[in-house]
């Protein structure tokens, strides 16, 4: 598989990302064997980066991927995250150094890549809420520490919240790594949407990440499942998935997608899941795309689209096309 360039950290990561989490749920509520199947697989075919998080299944995704990985991260970029909930609001760096040090437990590493902070900017959601004053005050220097301890070589975030806050942390200098939303119904992200878009306005934050060398992973690509164009998920995915981005809900998503179906039938592609991950690489400035799965045959079709490489210009502009149809 392709290899760009991350942003200025001199990594190289693969093309596709395999994302450990909760919504397709293969490293929280997968069989062993089949973990280690896809993760061998995902390794024999080029994909050199996995995320996870000490949130996703309580730690149980870390030690999963810590158990199939067996201390051996050769070529790999491995990365995880930590969230600050409004108890650990007085001891920050204390809340943080646990957290890694558990989650280097689990993984049986002495070390990550990337260590990202996993909470909403300037918004409140189940953690608390965690302002952009607070992140450059509390959590900066203790991620400064760690890095400087070598359990950590670059610093990251996941880039939900406050349009604002999340551009001023881009810019800041601090942060090497960020997860950026984009997706068929969310792209703003990539391109400059109009007013009453019915989502987030993340204003090209691929492309003022790529100007302050920051390596963007793209991230929710498939809607949470929506952009499969079905409502039914797998018996491992979680159960009910809220977007992220999209000023909307799963069920209206599925319906925004199924939209897109047009393009399948002209042959541009060879379904919805293709579509979305292909559209998602057509950005010149995302260097990788993760995506999160529950079966070896999502992760070996989710790689045969990245591998098929961009969209046509055609493509690209009849997505174009259907999105403007969702303006309000």
């Amino acid at each position: 598989m392709e290899k760009r360039d991350f942003g200025n950290t001199g990594l190289a990561v693969s093309r596709l990302t395999f994302g450990c989490g909760a919504v397709g749920g293969l490293m929280t509520k997968g069989d062993a064997a089949d973990q280690d199947r896809a993760i061998h697989w995902a390794r024999d075919h080029g994909i050199n980066f996995f995320d996870t998080a000490a949130s996703y299944g309580d730690g149980i995704s870390e030690d999963n991927l810590g158990r199939a990985l067996n201390g051996n991260k050769d070529g790999l970029v491995v990365s995880t995250k930590v969230g600050i909930g409004n108890a650990d609001l007085g001891d920050v760096g204390g809340a943080i150094r646990r957290s890694l040090e558990a989650s280097l437990k689990r993984l049986r590493l002495d070390h990550v890549d990337i260590f990202q902070l996993h909470n909403t900017l300037g918004r409140a959601d189940f953690r608390g809420n965690l302002t952009i004053d607070q992140v450059m005050d509390a959590v900066v220097p203790a991620f400064d520490k760690l890095r400087d301890s070598g359990k950590v070589r670059f610093l990251g975030f996941t880039a939900k919240g406050e349009p604002d806050d999340v551009h001023r942390l881009i810019g800041s200098g601090v942060f090497r790594s960020a997860q950026v939303f984009y997706n068929l119904l969310v792209p703003s992200a990539g391109e400059v949407v109009p007013a009453g878009y019915p989502a987030d306005d993340f204003r090209q934050l691929l492309d003022v990440a790529a100007d302050h060398g920051v390596g963007a992973i793209g991230v929710r690509v498939l809607a949470g499942g929506a952009l499969s164009g079905s409502e039914k998920r797998h018996l491992l995915g979680m159960a009910v998935v809220t977007p992220i981005g999209s000023d909307s809900d799963y069920k209206s998503d599925v319906e925004r997608a199924r939209q897109f179906l047009p393009l399948v039938e002209a042959g541009h592609v060879d379904s919805l899941p293709e579509l979305a991950i292909r559209y998602a690489i057509s950005h010149p400035a995302l260097p990788t795309t993760e995506i999160g799965i529950a079966t070896l045959d999502e992760l070996q079709q989710a790689t045969a689209a990245v591998n098929k490489g961009p969209l046509s210009l055609e493509a690209l502009a009849q997505i174009k096309n259907v999105q403007a149809g969702f303006v309000i």
